[in-house]
C-alpha cells in the first residue's frame, strides 16, 4: 500500500468537490455544501487563487485531502498557514493519512518562512481533538471565532448596521 501526496490540479476538480461533500456529510452539514466544479475551478485555480489543496492518494485512490491558505500575523510580521479543511474517507483512515497531510502543510510552512500552522475544529468531534494533540497541537482556548455571512455580510457592506 502506498501513499502519494501531490498538490491539485485543476484536473482534480470533481474529486475535490467529492471530498467536501464527503467531510459535509460527516460534519452533518451537508445542507449547508453548495460548492459546485465551477465555483471550486475559479477559487482554486483561477486568475486569483484564493487557496491551495493537496490530494492524499492510497494505492491511486483519492483518499483525502487538506484544503489551506495563507494568513497573516500582524505580531510576527510573517504569513501563516491556515488549514480550512482536512478529510480522509472513512475507508481510508488508520494509515497515518490525516498526520501525513498536517505533516506536509507544516513542511510548507517551513519552506514558506511562515510562523504559524493552524485551524479550528468543531467541539463535538473529540477524535480528531485526540490526534491533533497528540500531534502537539494545543488549543486556543482565549479566542472566540466570530463570523458574518448572508444578507448580515451584505447589510455590513452596504452601511446598513
Amino acid at each position: 500500500m502506498t501513499l502519494v501526496l501531490r498538490p491539485a490540479t485543476r484536473a482534480d476538480v470533481s474529486v475535490i468537490r467529492e471530498l467536501i461533500e464527503g467531510l459535509a456529510d460527516y460534519e452533518k452539514l451537508r445542507h449547508e455544501c453548495i460548492a459546485t466544479d465551477a465555483l471550486l475551478d475559479v477559487a482554486l485555480f483561477g486568475a486569483r487563487p484564493y487557496a491551495e489543496v493537496v490530494i492524499a492518494e492510497w494505492d491511486g485512490a483519492s483518499a483525502g485531502f487538506a484544503l489551506f491558505f495563507h494568513n497573516f500575523s500582524t505580531f510576527l510580521a510573517r504569513p501563516g498557514i491556515y488549514l480550512e479543511d482536512l478529510f480522509v474517507r472513512p475507508e481510508f483512515r488508520g494509515h497515518g493519512i490525516g498526520k501525513a497531510l498536517l505533516q506536509y502543510l507544516a513542511q510548507q510552512a517551513v519552506a514558506r518562512d511562515c510562523g504559524r500552522l493552524e485551524w479550528s475544529v468543531l467541539d463535538w468531534n473529540v477524535d480528531a481533538i485526540g490526534f491533533y494533540e497528540k500531534l502537539g497541537a494545543r488549543p486556543q482556548d482565549e479566542w472566540t471565532v466570530y463570523r458574518v455571512t448572508g444578507d448580515t455580510l451584505t447589510h455590513l457592506a452596504n452601511g446598513a448596521l
